[in-house]
C-alpha cells in the first residue's frame, strides 16, 4: 500500500549523538570506518509507482529538496554520493536487522530471530533505511513499532517482558510495567529504533515522522477493526543504551565538564524528557573500551512515553537537528 512520502536531503557528515563527548565518540568511530573521502549524501522516501488511489496520493504527495553544505576533514579527500533510502520491511532485510538488534537484550539469550521476524512481517508500520541501488542490500537502521497485546503470546515477546522486569528495580514502576503488559497491553506499543553508529543524524526526522504517520494511517487503513485498533496506541515503550556516569551527582572536582548520561541516540534524550516514567539497569554483556568513557558505565534506558507527546517529541526532534 503506497504510504510513503517522497523526501530528498543532501546530508552533512555524521554526528549522531550531541554531548561534547558523544560528538567527539562519534567522530571518532566514523574517522575509524569511513574510507578516506567526504560523506555526501542524499535520503529518498521511496514512493511506489503505481500509487492510483486518492487517499493514498494525499498522503504520498509531499516532496522536499533541501541543500546542506557537506562538512571537510583533512582526514578525507574526494567526494562520495550516498543515496539512502527509505523502504518497506521485506524478510531480506532478516540478517541486517538482527545484527542491528544483537544486544537489544543485553546478553540474554532469547528468542531474537522471532522477534526480527514479528518486525518484518509488519510491511504496513515500520521503516528499513538502505542505500538505493546497493548490491549488499546492506540494513543501515529501522524503526517499528509493535502492539504488546497483538503480539503477547509470541515466546519472544514473553521473553522481552521477563527480563524487563526482572531488570526493573523500583516497586512502582515495575507495577506500571506490569500494567503495560498486562490490562493496558492493547493500547501499548513497543517502540524499536536501531541503527549504525555514523548515520546521518538528518535522517531521523523523517524516519520518525513517517513512524507516526504509518501508524496513524493504519488505524483507518488495516483491513480488520481488530488490526486497525491494534493501531490506536496511547502508550510507547522503549529500551534502548546509554552511558551514565559513575559518580553520577556526586562528581568528583576537577570533572565539572562530565555530563550525568550521555545518549548515543539523540531522539532519547528528547523521549527521556517526555517520559512519564523511566528506569535504568546496568549492562553486563558490554564493556567500555574507550579512554573517553573511563568513568561512565554502560547502561539500559526503558522509557514510557505517552502517544499524546508525540507531536512535541517531533517538533523538538526537528529543532535539534535543525540546530546541529
Amino acid at each position: 500500500m503506497p504510504r510513503k512520502p517522497t523526501r530528498r536531503a543532501h546530508l552533512q557528515k555524521a554526528q549522531p549523538a550531541f554531548s561534547r563527548l558523544a560528538r567527539s565518540m562519534a567522530l571518532l568511530t566514523s574517522a575509524r570506518k569511513a574510507k578516506p573521502q567526504n560523506n555526501n549524501s542524499t535520503v529518498h522516501r521511496k514512493v511506489p509507482t503505481n500509487s492510483t488511489d486518492e487517499h493514498d496520493t494525499k498522503k504520498s504527495k509531499s516532496k522536499r529538496k533541501e541543500p546542506h553544505s557537506s562538512s571537510e576533514d583533512e582526514d578525507f579527500e574526494g567526494v562520495v554520493q550516498a543515496d539512502f533510502a527509505f523502504f518497506d520491511p521485506k524478510p531480506d532485510d532478516f540478517h541486517g536487522v538482527k545484527v542491528l538488534l544483537q544486544t537489544y537484550l543485553d546478553n540474554k539469550e532469547w528468542d531474537l530471530s522471532s522477534f526480527v521476524d514479528l518486525i518484518l512481517q509488519q510491511t504496513t508500520v515500520g521503516t528499513v533505511i538502505k542505500i538505493e541501488d546497493d548490491e549488499d542490500n546492506g540494513i543501515y537502521g529501522f524503526v517499528s513499532a509493535l502492539n504488546l497485546h497483538r503480539y503477547k503470546d509470541c515466546k519472544c515477546m514473553m521473553e522481552v517482558k521477563e527480563f524487563l522486569l526482572k531488570m526493573c528495580q523500583d516497586s512502582d514502576k515495575k507495577d506500571k510495567l506490569k500494567s503495560y503488559f498486562g490490562e493496558r497491553a492493547a493500547h501499548v506499543g513497543l517502540l524499536v529504533s536501531q541503527y549504525v553508529v555514523n548515520l546521518p543524524p538528518q535522517l531521523l526526522p523523517p524516519l520518525y515522522d513517517g513512524l507516526f504517520d504509518e501508524i496513524t494511517w493504519a488505524t483507518e487503513d488495516e483491513p480488520t477493526e481488530e488490526f486497525r485498533k491494534s493501531f490506536r496506541f496511547k502508550y510507547y515503550l522503549l529500551v534502548s543504551k546509554v552511558y551514565k556516569h559513575k559518580g553520577d551527582q556526586k562528581k568528583k572536582v576537577g570533572s565539572s565538564n562530565e555530563e550525568d548520561v550521555i545518549y548515543l541516540k539523540p531522539e532519547d534524550e528528547i523521549f527521556h524528557n517526555l517520559s512519564a516514567w523511566s528506569f535504568c539497569f546496568p549492562l553486563r554483556g558490554q564493556q567500555v573500551t574507550t579512554n573517553e568513557l573511563k568513568n561512565y558505565q554502560p547502561m539500559g534506558l526503558v522509557m514510557a512515553v505517552e502517544a499524546t507527546r508525540v507531536s512535541s517529541f517531533k517538533q523538538q526532534l526537528h529543532s535539534l537537528i535543525d540546530e546541529s
